[in-house]
């Protein structure tokens, strides 16, 4: 058996950069950063922040006594972090070190007070742990995502994160994500306008029930939404990393016979087939189009700043840590 690593990552945006089960790359990406910097809008692998998803008008309301505007970059809202958020930024990494016992490699980000308009001098560390595991006779290929941030500064006494890792995902190894077989936790979501803001209810998804299994096709169902795994949003706490994983997306291809999990601390998570996806053609990589992957993005709810009682899982106060774990594991079988 090789022992070659499954997991290739970038210093840009801490990227993800390969996955590989099974001889096939499942992941979405480029060949150099580079190509990451011209071309990669739809954030193939980036960890995502300060605020991933969307923040309603490019404004938080309220925080620190006063309202802070953001860039907008989708629509009337800002999304991802702004123009240039963590993703785009290099981290110092990656290091190799020892995180609970277990060989892991480290990348640092200090992101500065005012940093596309956000507040605060924040410390940012993402550790990934890649690990062969034996499962039921079956060796999966693991990835252990752990999050952590700390306002370093001086300048506030708060600031709001949500952070995640924006793969996309291709069990198929073809041009299409279509045949590929989705089971998620949940069919709770939170019900958007056309700018992709929550509007209030969470609802269950039409057409989605929640653990029962439905394929994707060459365009249906299209979805882009955020899916709530923990409804009681005052009990999610700031640092959520010693809450339970929960296996939010289980996902299969019958052709490639390849294997997905996505298990998260967090309480929900955006699913999102693709839509938008338009990258050219370059450097021997084939163009990636609609449909070329699908993302799943554990976090907190969306616009949960400017919802007062949501607000509390976003808000990372002078003192306090900020932190998440995410897990992929891939398997063929």
């Amino acid at each position: 058996m090789s022992s070659a690593k499954a997991f290739t990552f970038l210093p840009l945006g801490a990227i993800i950069q390969e996955f590989h089960v099974n001889g096939i790359n499942i992941l979405q990406g480029f060949k150099t950063a580079e190509q990451y910097k011209q071309y990669n809008g739809p954030y193939f692998g980036e960890t995502i922040g300060r605020i991933a998803n969307r923040v309603a008008k490019g404004k938080i309301n309220e925080l620190n006594g006063k309202s802070y505007q953001l860039p907008v970059n989708n629509g009337p809202n800002s999304l991802h972090g702004g123009e240039q958020g963590w993703g785009k930024h290099e981290f110092d990494g990656p290091v190799n070190v020892e995180r609970n016992g277990q060989d892991a490699v480290l990348f640092k980000y200090l992101s500065k007070d005012g940093e596309e308009g956000y507040p605060g001098t924040v410390q940012v560390s993402v550790w990934y742990v890649q690990k062969k595991e034996q499962i039921n006779g079956t060796q999966q290929e693991v990835l252990y995502i752990e999050y952590e941030a700390e306002l370093v500064g001086d300048e506030v006494e708060e600031t709001a994160i949500n952070m995640t890792n924006h793969s996309y995902f291709n069990l198929t190894g073809k041009s299409s994500i279509a045949g590929t077989e989705i089971t998620l936790i949940t069919n709770k979501y939170q019900v958007v306008d056309d700018g992709g803001i929550p509007t209030g209810p969470i609802q269950e998804y039409p057409g989605i029930s929640s653990g029962k299994t439905f394929t994707l096709g060459e365009k249906e169902p299209d979805v882009d939404d955020c899916f709530v795994a923990n409804t009681d949003a005052s009990s999610v706490p700031v640092d959520t990393r010693s809450s339970p994983l929960q296996k939010l997306v289980s996902a299969y291809h019958p052709e490639s016979k390849i294997h997905l999990e996505v298990h998260s601390t967090e309480p929900a998570f955006q699913f999102y087939t693709g839509k938008y996806i338009d990258v050219p053609a370059v450097d021997g990589l084939p163009a990636r189009a609609a449909r070329s992957g699908f993302c799943v993005e554990p976090s907190r709810y969306v616009n949960a700043i400017n919802v007062p009682e949501y607000k509390s899982m976003m808000i990372l106060k002078k003192g306090q840590k900020y932190g998440a774990k995410i897990v992929y594991r891939a398997w063929s079988a």
